[in-house]
């Protein structure tokens, strides 16, 4: 009998970086239509910080409003993928946005990795708890006491991004009724010209201009309960335009306005 010299088995190379799993987020996997798996081109860079508003008032539940989880499921990874967020904040919209309890931590959505991790599958594993986060911060804002305050969320989400250079994109998830103790949004407060001037002026008094200044703001369900009356969604539109554009010098898209 012939003798054969046995061959060391060779070693196998390194195990890449393990994805935690998330069974208590399987409902999510259909929100993350992006596969895990390695991709032969370089990732794109992130280069954007971001943040996330969300309408815990009354007009945003499914049942009497525009379904503001819903609106929030639909639009938010598509969101974080192109505008290429590296980092995602969180602002609630109740009936004093700013001084609301509510609060979830910032998830950086551009982890550090090494050259053998698979990069794609560890961003997708933190745009996963990036939504996990959006839907407690939309759950606390639901239980709080009814109202509106959406200039304050969007003041709040705005001001922890800073004004520098880099890119700096918001998505407001509210159909963007203001009301709240103090300022009431009726369509007879903004009906003509002169109105919609002393209305912007009353709220920018007690509030201030939102830092919004070369922000790139993403409405959601915005205007949803008006626009099938042009007669109510053209001086609402002009009221937001003045206040977004105009006063805050912000860069409005209709991207995810749906």
């Amino acid at each position: 009998m012939t003798s054969h010299q046995a061959h060391p088995r060779p070693r196998p190379p390194r195990a890449r970086r393990r994805v935690r799993p998330l069974a208590a987020a399987l409902p999510l996997a259909a929100l993350l239509l992006a596969a895990t798996g390695c991709s032969s081109r370089q990732a794109d860079t992130l280069d954007a910080v971001c943040a996330v508003v969300l309408d815990g008032s009354g007009s945003g539940s499914a049942a009497n409003g525009f379904d503001a989880k819903a609106k929030l499921d639909a639009t938010i990874v598509p969101f974080m993928k192109e505008q290429h967020c590296r980092s995602l904040a969180y602002a609630p919209i109740t009936s004093s946005s700013k001084a609301s309890p509510c609060h979830a931590n910032d998830v950086n959505l551009d982890p550090a990795t090494e050259s053998t991790d698979d990069v794609e599958a560890i961003r997708h594993e933190a745009r996963v708890q990036a939504v996990l986060a959006a839907h407690t911060m939309l759950a606390c804002a639901q239980k709080t006491n009814g109202g509106s305050d959406v200039l304050g969320g969007i003041a709040r989400a705005a001001e922890p991004l800073g004004a520098g250079d880099g890119r700096r994109a918001l998505l407001v998830v509210s159909d963007f009724e203001q009301y709240d103790p103090e300022f009431g949004l009726t369509a007879k407060s903004i009906a003509t010209p002169e109105a919609r001037t002393k209305s912007v002026d009353k709220l920018m008094a007690s509030r201030g201009v939102p830092p919004i200044t070369g922000m790139d703001v993403f409405p959601v369900g915005y205007g949803m309960n008006r626009k099938a009356k042009p007669s109510e969604f053209e001086p609402f539109d002009a009221f937001w335009t003045e206040i977004l554009t105009k006063r805050g010098k912000a860069r409005v898209h209709d991207d995810y306005r749906r």
